[in-house]
């Protein structure tokens, strides 16, 4: 009987020191003897930093770039940010400075132009400036055939350029009725309603004309008035309505038309 206690004795002695010694294998680790498997980390000891896998993915993709319809596109070339208009800004009205040269400087007509903005008005003034600019000076314009070109001061000048809001527009114009909605020009200057250079007159856009070319007419029809032009009828339906045609009330059956000389 203690033979047999001394035998179970020594068993379990060895049993315990065998797990002593024994290397431990943890709950899914790969068993002594196993091929070794390149992890999708590895880990630099000597350095103690990790390499994770997305750490090799690279910065993310750039955003696009945001695709602008053409009326945006319009808006930014004709200087309007914003086709919100208040009933007054400012009413402050401010020279664009600086100044632009006659692209025509032996015409046998210069005109000295001077670009206003009212404060507070969504638009680049400067951008709007050069828009007025160029369609004063277009081939298509009231200097046609080289008879006249337009140059542009921040100083004394032959006329004024004006974009105001509708209240301001309306004390420019009066005793002229433009109910918030008109430009006219007269007294030297060409007083444009901002609201309808932002959105457009609805008539002109409903005859097929777009914005671009209505902001053009309201620039061409009101200088137009300060040369001495007045307003004009439809010749014929289905014609191109000339200029001084009150294109933002009604084309009286003509087509829209920016230009006095098309």
């Amino acid at each position: 009987m203690r033979a047999r206690l001394l035998i179970v004795a020594a068993l379990l002695v060895g049993a315990v020191a065998g797990w002593l010694i024994a290397p431990a294998v943890l709950p899914g680790a790969w068993p002594p003897g196993a091929p070794a498997v390149r992890m999708a980390h590895t880990i630099q000891t000597d350095q103690a930093e990790a390499t994770l896998p997305w750490a090799t993915l690279g910065p993310p993709p750039p955003s696009p770039e945001p695709v602008l319809s053409p009326e945006q596109i319009a808006d930014l070339a004709a200087g309007v940010l914003g086709r919100e208009i208040p009933p007054v800004a400012g009413a402050d009205l401010v020279a664009v400075p600086g100044s632009v040269p006659a692209p025509v400087p032996t015409a046998p007509e210069v005109v000295q132009v001077r670009v206003e903005v009212e404060q507070g008005l969504p638009v680049d003034a400067a951008v709007f400036a050069g828009f007025v600019m160029e369609v004063l000076n277009d081939p298509r314009g009231w200097g046609a055939g080289g008879a006249m070109s337009f140059a542009r001061t921040d100083g004394t000048a032959q006329m004024r350029v004006v974009l105001a809001s509708p209240s301001v527009v309306d004390q420019m114009c009066a005793p002229l009725r433009t109910v918030s909605l008109y430009s006219c020009g007269r007294n030297g200057h060409a007083a444009l309603n901002a609201e309808r250079w932002a959105i457009g007159g609805e008539p002109f856009l409903a005859g097929g004309g777009d914005i671009t070319a209505y902001r053009q007419y309201l620039v061409t029809h009101e200088v137009g008035h300060l040369l001495g032009h007045p307003h004009e009828q439809c010749p014929a339906a289905g014609s191109l309505a000339p200029v001084m045609v009150q294109q933002s009330m009604s084309l009286q059956g003509c087509l829209p038309n920016a230009w006095p000389n098309p």
